[in-house]
């Protein structure tokens, strides 16, 4: 009769161990690589929340230049008016003509610096808009990154302890934390009290 030569217990046991340190040393790496997609997000959604901030910022000044320039032709076009009222029957028809196409340019570029005014005034609210959808975004790569760092830490302790609940509750981490990474990039979602109000 043939010997059949039964596994050791403590082999498989092992063996066993190694291929549950394999697949969750795995599964580790792939909450990394989120991990770097959601740290990449957050980067760039600060970035661009800044710049968006700062060109803003700019076209607010640049409006309040052409605010500036437009008060100064509309005083020099009362001012001139205002000659024209006062001196308007003493005035000889060549200067009175002068005078009065002077006061046209200066209603004209009034009107200029109005149109200006509201051009800069949609292109910085465009970019305020900006600036406040990048700021929406960021939180969510915030709390998408720290789930995923937390399922790493849990995943190490997984393979330390050999605990397939501990794996597990770091496998709902990270899949939570890629959730929220993915809501940082397409806004699925708004948690009520995770953004600031301006």
């Amino acid at each position: 009769m043939a010997e059949v030569e039964l596994p050791n217990l403590e082999e498989l046991e092992e063996k066993k161990s190694k291929r549950f340190t394999r697949g969750v040393a795995l599964t580790t790496a792939i909450y990394a690589v989120v991990l770097a997609i959601a740290s990449l997000g957050g980067n760039n959604a600060m970035k661009e929340m800044l710049l968006a901030q700062q060109q803003a910022s700019d076209m607010w000044a640049h409006y309040q230049a052409k605010s500036i320039r437009e008060n100064q032709v509309r005083v020099q076009k009362m001012r001139l008016d205002a000659d024209l009222v006062e001196r308007g029957a003493d005035m000889k028809s060549a200067g009175r003509k002068k005078l009065e196409g002077l006061l046209s340019d200066y209603v004209d570029q009034e009107r200029h610096f109005n149109q200006d005014k509201k051009d800069i005034e949609k292109n910085a609210k465009a970019l305020e808009h900006e600036r406040d959808v990048y700021r929406t975004r960021d939180p969510y790569f915030d709390y998408g990154e720290a789930l995923l760092q937390i399922g790493i830490v849990l995943a190490s302790i997984a393979i330390l302890s050999s605990s397939v609940p501990v794996f597990v509750l770091s496998m709902v981490m990270a899949v939570a934390g890629a959730v929220f990474t993915l809501n940082g990039f397409f806004l699925f979602f708004k948690l009520p009290g995770l953004h600031l109000t301006h």
